[in-house]
């Protein structure tokens, strides 16, 4: 199988945009365009097809998980109207799995990531229970070399002080005040266009699964340890 390579002028077109994010410009180098989309939708069909080997991915093309790059800008104050990055995500299938994987590459800023972005808040008590309740089993995983090596610590938004319910003063304060649960490994420009860059990216993705699969055992069990979805 040839291997699909993210071309440099994939990225260049993204730094040609951020300069020029109009739409005449854009109807100007629409040639630009859809090479550079052309060659996103073989990188993602190429990372599905890696990560299909090792866990159970909804998604059905790579190029179902690529996102527009018009943005809408109705109830928003920046009216530029054109994403800047290409972005994607492919989502875990079945009940039982839960959690999804997201990139974006963008010059300067790409990086990969999975997690949870907006647990409901049934899904939101019962993690923050599990991190009460469980604090010797998160601080392991965190504290795992493989762990801290690629993804450093959790990512995304936190709560100013304690959620309501939990002592301000719990050893694990500082997990339970996240309101969002987040893994994220950067890559540079020069990793994004490498030869090798799929094949470093499943590799990242795989080595979410410990996380994502404690998370999906969390969401899908009862304090008994039965299935309950």
């Amino acid at each position: 199988m040839k291997t699909v390579i993210i071309q440099p002028s994939t990225l260049e077109f993204l730094q040609q945009l951020s300069k020029h994010n109009n739409r005449e410009w854009f109807a100007n180098h629409k040639t630009l365009y859809t090479a550079a989309y052309d060659n996103m939708t073989l990188f993602a069909d190429a990372l599905l097809m890696k990560m299909i080997m090792h866990d159970n991915i909804e998604t059905l093309s790579g190029k179902k998980s690529l996102f527009r790059i018009y943005k809408d800008v109705r109830f928003s104050k920046e009216k530029t109207p054109y994403n800047i990055h290409w972005t994607g995500s492919f989502k875990r299938a079945t009940k039982l799995l839960r959690g999804g994987y997201y990139y974006n590459i963008e010059p300067g800023n790409s990086f990969l990531a999975g997690g949870f972005w907006g647990p409901v808040p049934s899904d939101m008590k019962r993690i923050r229970d599990d991190i009460a309740y469980n604090t010797e089993g998160w601080d392991e995983l965190l504290a795992d070399k493989t762990f801290k090596k690629t993804f450093g610590k959790m990512h995304g938004e936190q709560l100013a002080t304690a959620p309501r319910g939990y002592d301000k003063n719990h050893p694990a304060i500082e997990l339970l005040r996240y309101k969002q649960f987040l893994l994220k490994h950067p890559f540079t420009d020069s990793e994004v266009t490498g030869n090798d860059f799929v094949q470093k990216a499943n590799d990242v993705f795989k080595k979410m699964r410990p996380f994502l699969n404690l998370m999906s055992e969390i969401l899908t069990t009862d304090a008994n340890g039965e299935v309950n979805v």
